[in-house]
């Protein structure tokens, strides 16, 4: 039973790391090659009501993933998998001090219906810039955890079978 718990709160951990890698690299790939285009009068609606519904659902997302990544550690900790949910942690943690600290207060001015058509460009770059950074941090959360999951599977799949 407490394989069958740990392995759903380690694939809960895996799920969680998808939303967040594809949310970024859906923003890179389909929201930012049109930044150059927008102008104070269209960005708002482009930008802001998003980012005001990622930030409420990533605020729960990412206590969910900091209970199951503290469970995986706990879990890991005599495993030389151990390294697998400390890096997730590390990298996690940055990325939430990166979006509170950085990305936040762009996202507040924003919000705040930016009229200088410079100054708007100049938060759109910083806030394109410091979310790709982000997403690095994502990517590599995502891929700790499918290491991990990976290195399960081919260890099931080669491992000598009884006869």
């Amino acid at each position: 039973m407490k394989a069958k718990l740990l392995t759903i709160n380690h694939l809960i951990l895996l799920l969680c790391a998808s939303i967040y890698l594809g949310t970024g690299v859906s923003m890179v790939l389909f929201s930012f090659p049109v930044a150059s285009q927008l102008t104070v009068d269209n960005y708002w609606l482009h930008y802001v009501p998003q980012i005001q519904a990622a930030t409420e659902f990533f605020t729960a997302l990412v206590k969910v993933m900091l209970v199951c990544g503290t469970i995986m550690l706990i879990a890991e900790w005599r495993q030389p998998t151990r390294w697998v949910p400390i890096v997730f942690l590390l990298a996690l943690i940055a990325a939430s001090l990166l979006t509170t600290e950085m990305i936040f207060p762009l996202n507040e001015e924003m919000a705040g219906h930016i009229r200088d058509e410079a100054r708007m460009h100049a938060v759109l770059d910083e806030f394109m810039r410091l979310s790709t950074l982000r997403l690095w941090l994502w990517a590599l959360e995502w891929l700790v955890l499918a290491w991990y999951f990976a290195r399960w599977a081919c260890r099931a799949r080669f491992a000598p079978t009884v006869p």
